[in-house]
């Protein structure tokens, strides 16, 4: 099987988002935490604790973003 995107889950100070996922992602999304359990060997209780972490993911492998995050005035 190959090897998820996603690596451990690592903890940080947290802020307090609310959002509603459609249905058939949120399936998805507690998949991928029972596959990434496995992976790891670890039981991940609450999938929803995947969506930063995979936000994060997405965010620093977006080629166009960190280009337009390096030429962006600070």
């Amino acid at each position: 099987m190959a090897k998820l995107k996603l690596g451990a889950l690592l903890e940080d100070k947290a802020v307090k988002v609310s959002l509603e996922l459609p249905a058939s992602l949120h399936r998805d999304l507690v998949l991928y935490a029972e596959v990434l359990g496995r992976e790891q060997g670890q039981t991940i209780s609450d999938p929803i604790k995947l969506i930063a972490p995979m936000l994060q993911r997405f965010i620093a492998t977006d080629r166009a973003f960190t280009a337009a995050r390096k030429s962006a005035p600070d």
